[in-house]
């Protein structure tokens, strides 16, 4: 029995290296530069903190600084991630969402409007046709995709039929103003935003002309690649956050509830982006 002593240790050291790399299983957790490095460290700190302690793996934040960086790294780099439903519907293919936000009083879900002067002559969606319209940027959802979405429904392509203009660094304010002091005949704002300037416009002076399709929350997601026991122990963490939690209050939300990827598809239509294969199959084949 002496001969297979080598083999039986060759083993356990390899049992023992299997269980020592997955106990030390790192990842990186980041969320999309909305706000400043400073602001985003703020609110993503506790939850890393957080996660590590409640799921026993290794998870450090990362800081990313521009949207467009973090969209790469979320295809190889960024193993958990928070961002808005635009950003996580183009990296669908690499992330999967596990849970969504809830905040505010629309909890999972939000919406845009459209606005336009008190005094203006638009009184309905199809007057929008050749108006110059001044939007938050082409992938914000509560700016853009949410009025592009609800626009198509009333056979309007608002690219091709309307002068469209981002505004000045993408600002929800800026296109408020842009409507009060007509350089543009409409604007396209999340509804949330539409008393942001109200200390410089006077708020009897805008006139809301439709509120727009609802979209997903932001998305948390890890890479797809991820072993499943870890994303579940990630995903039952975030589901047991108190809703008096230091993490919720940092991130400046009320919960987290479970999520799937099919509930992006909104984002993916308003996008004109592909649909999952799941999602184009019909149901009885």
């Amino acid at each position: 029995m002496t001969h297979l002593r080598p083999r039986l240790i060759v083993c356990t050291l390899l049992c023992l290296l299997a269980t020592g790399s997955q106990a030390m299983a790192a990842y990186t957790l980041s969320m999309l530069p909305r706000y400043s490095i400073e602001e985003i460290h703020r609110r993503i700190a506790p939850l890393a903190d957080y996660l590590q302690s409640a799921t026993g793996l290794t998870i450090r934040p990362v800081l990313v600084p521009t949207f467009a960086r973090y969209q790469k790294q979320l295809a190889s780099g960024i193993d958990i991630g928070y961002e808005n439903p635009y950003i996580y519907a183009l990296a669908s293919g690499a992330h999967e969402v596990v849970a969504m936000a809830e905040k505010g009083k629309d909890n999972d879900r939000f919406r845009g409007i459209i606005i336009v002067r008190a005094d203006s002559p638009i009184s309905s969606l199809e007057q929008l046709r050749g108006k110059t319209i001044s939007i938050v940027g082409f992938t914000s959802a509560g700016g853009y995709l949410s009025q592009k979405l609800t626009l198509q429904e009333h056979g309007l392509a608002v690219r091709r039929e309307c002068r469209v203009e981002e505004a000045p660094d993408n600002k929800q304010e800026n296109v408020i103003l842009a409507v009060y002091t007509g350089d543009a005949d409409a604007g396209f704002i999340r509804e949330s935003a539409l008393h942001r300037v109200d200390n410089y416009v006077p708020p009897a002076a805008i006139r809301v002309l439709a509120e727009t399709a609802w979209l997903p929350n932001w998305a948390l997601s890890v890479r797809r690649s991820m072993p499943a026991a870890d994303k579940e122990k990630i995903t039952r963490a975030l589901l047991k956050l108190a809703p008096d939690s230091l993490v919720l209050k940092a991130l400046k939300i009320k919960k987290f509830r479970r999520a799937n990827d099919a509930e992006y598809n909104s984002i993916r239509r308003a996008a004109g982006l592909p649909l999952p294969a799941a999602a184009t199959t019909p149901a009885n084949q």
